[in-house]
């Protein structure tokens, strides 16, 4: 079957047969919750194309998110508040909608030349805002405590790799392995970034090409070009020679979203998988093998 997770504060969130969060805390000792007891990939949304790449996000960030709660307070030993969370929350959507969406499109817009072209225009914006995405995860990458994140990221593929490979699951057989992984979540960003340049000039052909209708488009649009990002992960994942080129700049990337962990952050990673794809106390014994493709 298939699996996913993420990477959280000093851990890592698994979703398998059931939903778990594997986390280290503050005396060392490995803190296995489950948080569903059923995997989210039995939903009849899964098998609609394009609907299930927005289907598959949503669970990615309402797991990943609450994981990410329990993970701080699991690792710091101190109770998080439900209005930080919130407002955490709606701030990181507001600035990355910001950020990522519209000041591409504000700062193409100053090259009054481009107006007139909207493929040239869409490509313009395109690569500013890839520019963004790669200086804002340079920037994060060099933070103490993302780094910590990034090692658990690198754990939780190489754990994933080892599975994938039909080995046992120990520390011993997951250090061999690569941190990078075709289905990680960071090569959905990438597709979603290079998919957009495609969309969004598409849909300035039917339209006025001014500033307002180009901002609205963005916004409005983002749930298409999340559902064609995912078709192309989808597809990378059978890691055809072909699909190689798509996800090459997500494997590249990975080289920053991802780090060596110590042999301790694996531990925790194998400990998540291996109640991720347990069938004790789990309501989802039988799972599609060709499910969901969760980001991780």
């Amino acid at each position: 079957m298939k699996v996913g997770g993420q990477a959280v504060i000093e851990g890592v969130l698994m979703m398998g047969k059931k939903v778990v969060v594997a986390v280290r805390n503050s005396e060392g000792k490995i803190v296995i919750e489950e948080i569903a007891k059923k995997s989210p990939s039995q939903s009849k949304f899964f098998k609609i194309p394009f609907l299930r790449g927005i289907v598959s996000l949503f669970y990615s960030l309402y797991y990943g998110i609450y994981a990410l709660d329990r993970s701080a307070e699991i690792s710091s030993g101190q109770k998080m508040k439900k209005s930080e969370t919130f407002w955490s929350i709606f701030l990181a959507v507001v600035m990355a909608v910001g950020l990522f969406i519209i000041s591409p499109v504000m700062i193409t817009n100053l090259l009054g030349f481009l107006k007139q072209n909207e493929f040239l225009f869409s490509l313009t914006e395109g690569l500013i805002r890839i520019a963004m995405f790669l200086i804002y995860v340079g920037i994060i990458s060099l933070l103490k405590d993302v780094k910590r994140i990034f090692q658990y990221h690198g754990a939780e593929h190489m754990s994933i790799h080892t599975y994938e490979a039909g080995e046992e699951l120990t520390v011993e057989n997951a250090v061999k392995y690569s941190t990078i992984h075709p289905r990680c979540g960071t090569n959905f960003a990438m597709i979603f970034l290079i998919a957009s340049i495609i969309v969004f000039s598409l849909l300035g052909i039917v339209k006025p090409n001014s500033l307002a209708w180009r901002v609205v488009i963005r916004v409005v649009f983002i749930p298409l070009v999340i559902g064609v990002a995912y078709e192309f992960l989808r597809i990378s994942a059978r890691r055809s020679k072909i699909s190689k080129i798509f996800i090459l700049p997500g494997l590249l990337l990975q080289k920053l979203t991802t780090a060596k962990p110590d042999e301790s952050q694996l531990a925790v990673a194998i400990a998540a998988l291996k109640e991720a794809i347990s069938e004790e106390n789990s309501a989802d014994a039988q799972v599609d093998h060709e499910g969901p493709e969760f980001f991780g």
